[in-house]
């Protein structure tokens, strides 16, 4: 600290300049006009929400293609660019930052529920002081204060253009980013050996759901065994541990999280334990829960539950590994549609074909994958415990350092 403080009072001994955004640049839209069969097939890469959300840095290295035609003008995202999301259920997750600090490579898009912003002077910044910058405690409750809304919250663009930012000297956002990466990098090793594990568990679960040539399996549609519920659930019988919005299901694709935005009114529909909960509107599509409570959920979420007459030959647990398996259960954007944010295709869900062998089968599955995921998750523990400090160590840092006296007019 001492040495970033000795560089400030060296560099600008009269505090740092707070800009307002738009003086140092300009805000343009992500893609528009397109259909949901424009991302079928596509011809050009395109970034989505997700990527966005889930990257201070953008992920650039992606398969999702978009059909851009010969002459149609759409805005192309560049190096340097600060891409944001527009809108989410809660104020504080709008507007999530993602830099573009690496070099582009081909033509990229950004989606449409995203809008980018490009600095007039690009040169005068670090990419990786504006990747650390925009996702800092300070900023982020700047951005928070730009969004409107009621169930969900929208950006102000108006509001954000607002929005001052510190620029201090690039010889101190370059030693600001040498310190804060450091602490970024661990971060990802650990991240990277989280994710190894997780993949292990998919390997293996891969190989038990594989009934190839198997004559012992009976197969029947996702719709012959289930269905989804209609029943309701009055608002006062939810709250923010049993209401599962489509975003509770965003940090964890087997688990979800505490809601923020529990309905006031008009309730919800219901479920209930061993009801399986599918993400179905894009960019959430997939993300998966098993019930253990009951509770309320809305339209952007599908409930599967087990009809009665295959209630004693189908397990639960053993039906939410064949959903939760993204190599069995292959549910993608080709079957959502709708224009600005696609939802799945319930009919073509239901289509889908389930294997079902015996009883005694299924349940040597789960409880092999039971252990081995118990196993897995007393591995990843210590990894996860040493990430989260980690990550709580770089966010003092990052606060720390990128808080500066404001230089006076």
């Amino acid at each position: 600290m001492n040495m970033i403080e000795e560089l400030i009072q060296k560099e600008c001994p009269e505090g740092v300049e707070y800009l307002p955004l738009d003086v140092l640049g300009v805000f343009y839209s992500g893609l528009s006009g397109k259909s949901k069969n424009d991302f079928v097939d596509g011809n050009a890469k395109f970034i989505t929400y997700m990527n966005v959300y889930s990257h201070p840095s953008l992920k650039l290295d992606v398969e999702d293609k978009v059909k851009i035609n010969e002459g149609e003008k759409q805005n192309l995202i560049e190096k340097g660019d600060i891409l944001f999301t527009g809108s989410s259920e809660t104020p504080d997750e709008c507007g999530m930052s993602s830099v573009v600090t690496d070099e582009i490579i081909e033509p990229t898009y950004l989606n449409s529920f995203c809008f980018g912003f490009r600095l007039f002077d690009k040169a005068k910044y670090d990419f990786g002081y504006l990747k650390h910058l925009f996702r800092s405690r300070d900023v982020r409750a700047l951005i928070a204060k730009t969004a409107n809304g009621v169930t969900r919250y929208n950006v102000s663009k108006k509001l954000f253009a607002k929005i001052e930012i510190p620029v201090p000297p690039l010889s101190v956002q370059h030693k600001i980013v040498e310190i804060l990466d450091k602490f970024t990098s661990l971060e990802a090793e650990l991240q990277a050996e989280l994710e190894a594990r997780k993949k292990q568990y998919e390997y293996y679960r891969n190989q038990l759901l594989d009934f190839t040539g198997r004559e012992d399996v009976e197969w029947k549609t996702l719709g012959e065994i289930s269905y989804y519920p209609k029943e309701r659930i009055p608002s006062e019988e939810l709250n923010e541990n049993n209401y599962v919005s489509v975003e509770n299901l965003l940090s964890n694709k087997q688990g979800k999280t505490i809601s923020s935005s529990v309905p006031k009114s008009g309730g919800a529909i219901k479920y209930i334990p061993n009801d399986i909960l599918i993400g179905n509107i894009r960019p959430y599509l997939r993300k998966i829960w098993m019930a253990d409570i009951i509770g309320g959920t809305n339209g952007d979420v599908v409930i599967v539950r087990i009809k009665d007459d295959f209630k004693n030959s189908i397990i639960p647990q053993y039906l939410y590994c064949l959903l939760s398996s993204e190599d069995f259960f292959n549910y993608d954007n080709s079957f959502a549609k709708g224009g600005k944010m696609p939802r799945g295709d319930k009919k073509q869900i239901l289509k889908y074909p389930i294997p079902i062998p015996p009883l005694t089968e299924q349940q040597r599955i789960v409880t092999i994958l039971d252990k081995f995921e118990a196993l897995i998750n007393d591995q990843t523990a210590s990894l996860a415990a040493e990430m989260k400090a980690r990550h709580q160590q770089y966010e003092y840092y990052r606060d720390k350092l990128l808080t500066f006296q404001r230089k006076e007019a």
